[in-house]
């Protein structure tokens, strides 16, 4: 039975583990597994955009590929519109994968240079069953318009593009079917700045048009808090922080997302930066990932105000009573606002 009751949810991921088996170092040396998601929970609304922000291995293209159905998790399960994926049969999967599209980081390497732009925008119409050439064509077309491209363009192909404009591609293409959800990894960080604006115009304006969902993964905290409603901080593969956009960007609780927040240039002199007893943007300095507490964690081997506690026992994510309420931009259900940590931020300040 692959069917589960996910109220008004799009898409839910409970307690997702994903491991790796690493290259021995020697041959009879033990198996050793390493952990890129451990017990991901997470909810993405219709209509709902939901950043997962957090440095380079992390997870989150983990968590990309695993929402994706590309790879199985070890434990925990993720359904898309009350159907659990990664139980579904081949055929019933790719029927799914219709309302899951992903838009991928590099423009250059995610379009075929020998298929023209008619054949890499139609792939994903395969998924529908067949149609005729001409609806085909009609469909390809009015992708193609909605990205802001010419219908003309059908026949070339991506070598004549720029960059900004293969993106635009790569959208048209995640759009054909018409997909409740997409996931965006990366999908500005090839790009130019000032092509930059233009693709995330162009996503907040489909968003608004078609409804669409977005699981928009970044390490660009200004681009997060311009596309996002809801954003996921992720650290050595745990969500340690999450919350509506504005609250977490405002009364960041966890030590790591205010690090990250500290780390973020400004040219407001009027700004000055919130440090409790070191300097936050300090403790950016190195990964120290492979020094975290077996049983502690995660961050308590950077951790700025780290105690015994931390390095012995792992703090749960559970709702933290932020300084400000938020509601979603669509409906009024409150968002929570939770923190895995032992001395969130407001506590912190209060002794």
């Amino acid at each position: 039975m692959n069917q589960e009751n996910t109220d008004n949810s799009l898409l839910k991921i409970r307690n997702v583990v994903r491991e790796y088996i690493l290259p021995r170092q020697r041959l009879f040396s033990s198996v050793k597994r390493f952990r890129a998601l451990d017990g991901v929970s997470l909810t993405v609304n219709s209509g709902e955009s939901v950043g997962i922000v957090g440095e380079s291995g992390c997870g989150k293209s983990t968590l990309a590929r695993t929402v994706l159905a590309l790879e199985a998790p070890q434990s925990g399960k993720i359904s898309f519109k009350g159907e659990i994926l990664h139980t579904l049969k081949a055929k019933k999967l790719r029927r799914m994968r219709s309302g899951l599209q992903m838009i991928f980081q590099d423009p250059y390497g995610s379009l075929d240079p020998r298929q023209s732009v008619e054949n890499i925008v139609a792939e994903p119409l395969s998924l529908l069953g067949e149609m005729t050439f001409k609806k085909r064509s009609e469909m390809v077309a009015e992708a193609l318009t909605n990205v802001g491209l010419s219908p003309n363009d059908t026949v070339k192909f991506p070598h004549e593009f720029s960059g900004g404009q293969r993106q635009r591609i790569a959208i048209a293409r995640a759009l054909i079917t018409r997909p409740a959800l997409i996931v965006a990894d990366e999908p500005v960080s090839a790009l130019d700045v000032s092509v930059q604006a233009q693709v995330l115009n162009l996503m907040m304006d489909l968003r608004d048009n078609y409804g669409l969902a977005y699981l928009f993964i970044s390490h660009d905290l200004n681009i997060v808090r311009h596309m996002t409603t809801k954003v996921a901080i992720m650290y050595a593969g745990r969500i340690v922080e999450q919350g509506s956009t504005q609250t977490l960007f405002d009364h960041a609780q966890h030590p790591y997302t205010r690090a990250l927040l500290e780390a973020v240039p400004s040219t407001d002199p009027s700004k000055k930066k919130r440090n409790i007893g070191k300097n936050y943007v300090s403790i950016m300095s190195g990964s120290n990932i492979e020094n975290i507490y077996e049983n502690g964690c995660v961050f308590a081997s950077r951790c700025p105000v780290v105690e015994d506690k931390c390095k012995n026992f792992s703090p749960v994510l559970q709702n933290f009573q932020a300084s400000t309420s938020a509601r979603f931009d669509n409906n009024t259900q409150e968002i929570h606002h939770k923190v895995a940590c032992y001395k969130p931020y407001d506590e912190l300040v209060k002794t």
